[in-house]
């Protein structure tokens, strides 16, 4: 299983599925990944927290944990 955590700056990757529960996987959606959109990694930060992407045409940041819950292809 590979996930948003793993792509590499440049990159782009399809979101499969989002792991996680109740809140944590709703803030996710309501940030507007969801499953079949494609995201684009733009910045990691020095100690890798946190990735900057690019998703529906915004910028977004997201945290290690957050970005561990989304699997990619």
């Amino acid at each position: 299983m590979r996930t948003l955590r793993d792509i590499q700056i440049g990159e782009t990757a399809k979101v499969v599925r989002i792991h996680g529960e109740g809140a944590i996987k709703r803030r996710i959606m309501d940030m507007g990944i969801t499953k079949g959109i494609e995201v684009y990694v733009r910045k990691v930060a020095p100690l890798g927290d946190p990735i900057e992407i690019t998703i529906r045409g915004y910028e977004l940041s997201l945290r290690k944990a957050d970005a561990e819950s989304i699997e990619v292809e």
